[in-house]
């Protein structure tokens, strides 16, 4: 297994915008890093609670139907790329309302967010199932994987908190990053 290919594509993935990040960075900004942690820790257990069911879905998947690998990355890429253009295109100024940065609120969004579905549904058979099938290998590649979703919300967190002046004068230039960084995620997929 490349595991600097794993860990850089688990980095980029978690640490774009989506869903899960963006109403981290809208709790920061309308209650608090506080309110956002509540939100925050509900979100990490549901994500490490998706990467297990992935995890041994996927490893059913994988030795009944050898090919639905393919179809599964097919899908993640042409949603990523989906995720890259709205990100690119998005429009941060226009104000979002979220009342809902509470424990069970991101934990609920983690089942409702496409990203992240998609995410644990192909990280483990492109990257690890390849090279290990066995449940210890397999456990600790969710722990890791959950460890990095982590710290990428914490990350947006402390962003949110630090740096909320500078991103919004200069969300066109954020923006086209955090699209581009999305695109070489997706390459990372094939290679």
């Amino acid at each position: 297994m490349d595991i600097t290919s794993f860990i850089i594509y688990c980095f980029i993935v978690t640490f774009t915008p989506g869903p899960t990040n963006i109403v981290i960075l809208t709790t920061v900004h309308n209650y608090g890093s506080k309110k956002a942690m509540e939100y925050t820790y509900g979100a990490t257990i549901a994500f490490g609670l998706l990467l297990g069911i992935s995890a041994l879905l996927n490893t059913v998947l994988i030795t009944v139907i050898p090919k639905i690998l393919i179809g599964m990355q097919m899908i993640g890429t042409i949603y990523m790329l989906y995720l890259s253009y709205q990100i690119y295109k998005m429009d941060s100024s226009e104000p979002t309302d979220n009342k809902t940065g509470t424990f069970a609120s991101g934990f609920l969004m983690q089942f409702l967010n496409p990203k992240v579905v998609l995410f644990t549904l192909t990280v483990i058979p492109s990257f690890v199932l390849p090279y290990y099938t066995d449940m210890p290998e397999l456990s600790i590649s969710v722990i890791v994987i959950t460890i990095i979703g982590f710290l990428a919300f914490i990350t947006w967190v402390l962003f949110g908190a630090i740096f909320k002046q500078f991103l919004q004068k200069h969300k066109r230039v954020v923006n086209v990053i955090m699209a581009l960084s999305l695109v070489y995620a997706t390459i990372m997929i094939w290679v």
